[in-house]
């Protein structure tokens, strides 16, 4: 039997669906469901290096609603004309279930918030952004499948048999291009390169034992390289032009230059081992005894 030709796309009930007086957006689930994962991964490795249980969710309740806070605005920022242009509805600023949440803006919301709850929690901003390095790319990976259901996150045309389908009728389909035409599937490819930077991140920890923020360094390279390239390619609206470039390329280019100082200045100033991951002055809980010893 011969496979269908490229990736289909999602009907568009696929959106959202009704839970009585409801409106349940998929886009909206998906986020959640990275949240989660996010939640659940750090959690396992900060308790791994000494720290209470629960006190991710003590940090993610400042952080998460501060990123959205930061992802909106970016996003926002950076289409001005969806917003406040003659014949736009204002208040759609708030509509944040219709996408349109910036990762970078709520990298930098969400940094803010997880400092604030992690001077709370009395463990180490550092640390944390350690153990949730990996457990962040799979959130944005799980993210992204919001992306393909509210048909986002797709490039230039492509005859390629993952190519994607996006219907004509899709706002942002270009100009001159045949019905019917497939699209890289860049939702996709950031899945897959997210994924494989989970793997990446563990095995340099393995190798390099990587403490003191230098994994959430890595985190930043890996992620900003490989968005930098899928917002070149990218052709749906996602951002404002700076100088030629889409703003999120010149983010990206950030997040790469923010990551090797990260990794270079921490190397250089913690030559020691990180013993704890709580903030100094704070008393550790006590460590059970292992069960051997019992």
């Amino acid at each position: 039997m011969a496979l269908p030709a490229g990736i289909p796309s999602p009907d568009p009930s696929w959106a959202q669906f009704q839970v009585g007086p409801l409106t349940v957006h998929t886009y909206a689930l998906c986020l959640l469901a990275g949240i989660l994962a996010a939640v659940v991964i750090t959690q396992r490795r900060l308790s791994g290096r000494g720290a209470e249980p629960g006190v991710v969710v003590d940090i993610v309740l400042w952080a998460v609603p501060l990123g959205i806070v930061g992802a909106r605005i970016y996003h926002v920022l950076t289409h001005p004309g969806d917003y406040f242009s003659p014949g736009a509805d204002p208040w759609e600023v708030l509509a944040i279930w219709y996408g349109g949440n910036a990762f970078y803006g709520s990298l930098i919301g969400g940094a803010v918030g997880a400092a604030i709850g992690c001077r709370r929690a009395g463990i180490r901003l550092w640390s944390f952004a350690d153990a949730l390095a990996p457990a962040m790319l799979v959130a944005q990976a799980l993210g992204r499948l919001g992306n393909y259901v509210n048909h986002e996150l797709f490039g230039l045309p492509t005859t390629a048999p993952w190519g994607l389908e996006i219907p004509a009728t899709n706002p942002a389909f270009p100009d001159g291009v045949a019905a019917g035409t497939l699209f890289h599937p860049l939702f996709l490819y950031e899945i897959l390169w997210n994924l494989a930077g989970v793997g990446v991140i563990l095995v340099l920890e393995r190798r390099l034992a990587l403490r003191w923020g230098r994994a959430f360094a890595v985190y930043l390279v890996w992620y900003g390289l490989g968005r930098s390239w899928l917002e070149a390619i990218r052709i749906d609206p996602s951002s404002g032009v700076v100088l030629g470039l889409p703003a999120n390329v010149w983010a990206s280019v950030v997040a790469v230059a923010l990551g090797v100082t990260l990794f270079v200045v921490q190397t250089v100033r913690h030559r020691e081992p990180e013993l704890s991951v709580y903030r100094p002055g704070r008393e550790a809980p006590p460590v059970a005894a292992p069960a051997s010893e019992r």
